[in-house]
């Protein structure tokens, strides 16, 4: 969608709609179907189902958190070409929204009911970054994206053995995220301040301890 010729106030009515695409069950629609269509499922029992769950739901999440983050810069950018590159990334980034939510559905579970708050938190985060400047919002894009990655893989070590659709979702996340991460700093992205990487990932900590089970 080319926004540089929509006005603020244009921009900011689409953000509401994507919003609410975000936060409402079942209102995300992937573009590319589920990597875990194809795969048949192992026998879990009720413990590695809850388990699944609690790491989909932290995943569900974390998409969540990344089309509002992408959402934010690009209603801040500069430059129409970054602005581009973030919707463009906040797309893509929907297939893994409504992946999750497909899988807590075969899991018997649901999102978790903390989203509207994280979804606002990661906004503001988005757009100040946006405000500050192009290099630093790419950036921004590049770290958050390599945190994911790494909470990924951490989750393919505590997904069941067995719980093979999970695991076909979260690898291709990785792949895509990595891609995204990638592509934001070969634009030009700045690398951040330590104190900033440590404050995303302790962020990142809270979010997971409280979207796990709730």
């Amino acid at each position: 969608m080319q926004q540089e010729h929509y006005s603020l106030a244009d921009r900011l009515v689409l953000q509401l709609d994507q919003a609410l695409h975000t936060l409402v069950p079942g209102s995300s629609h992937a573009d590319r179907a589920s990597p875990a269509s194809s795969v048949d499922d192992g026998d879990l029992t009720e413990t590695e189902r809850a388990l699944a769950a609690g790491l989909m739901r932290i995943n569900h999440t974390g998409e969540v958190c990344a089309q509002a983050l992408y959402q934010g810069q690009a209603l801040t950018a500069r430059l129409p070409q970054v602005r581009e590159s973030m919707n463009h990334a906040a797309q893509e980034e929907i297939d893994h929204l409504a992946w999750c939510e497909d899988r807590l559905k075969e899991l018997d579970s649901r999102p978790s009911v903390f989203n509207p708050a994280f979804y606002a938190l990661s906004f503001g985060l988005g757009a100040s970054a946006g405000l500050i400047g192009d290099r630093w919002s790419l950036g921004f894009v590049g770290e958050t994206e390599r945190q994911v990655c790494e909470h990924l893989g951490e989750h393919l070590d505590q997904l069941p053995a067995n719980d093979n659709r999970s695991r076909a979702v979260v690898q291709q996340m990785m792949t895509d995220e990595q891609k995204h991460g990638e592509a934001a700093m070969a634009a030009g992205g700045a690398e951040l301040p330590l104190p900033v990487r440590t404050g995303m990932k302790l962020m990142a900590g809270v979010m997971k301890t409280l979207t796990r089970r709730l």
